[in-house]
């Protein structure tokens, strides 16, 4: 499973962007960022303004990868 906050720490840093840039655009502190990081999962109404925010597809992201583990899943339950 993929762990949200992580991914979008790891956007935030791809794109070079500074924490507190991030914590204005979200209205809230830094410390409710990193705290936001540290989420394996979030809110979804949270992500749709993150995506907006950063312009990344969380979304299209995490189902890739809940797509992944239900082949995954099929393949191994046939063996």
């Amino acid at each position: 499973m993929l762990h949200a906050g992580q991914l979008i720490e790891r956007t935030l840093r791809q794109q070079g962007r500074p924490v507190a840039w991030f914590a204005r655009q979200l209205c809230c502190t830094r410390p409710n960022v990193y705290k936001i990081f540290r989420k394996e999962t979030i809110d979804t109404h949270l992500l749709w303004r993150i995506c907006i925010i950063l312009e990344h597809d969380f979304f299209g992201e995490l189902s890739d990868a809940v797509r992944q583990e239900a082949h995954s899943r099929k393949y191994l339950m046939r063996i």
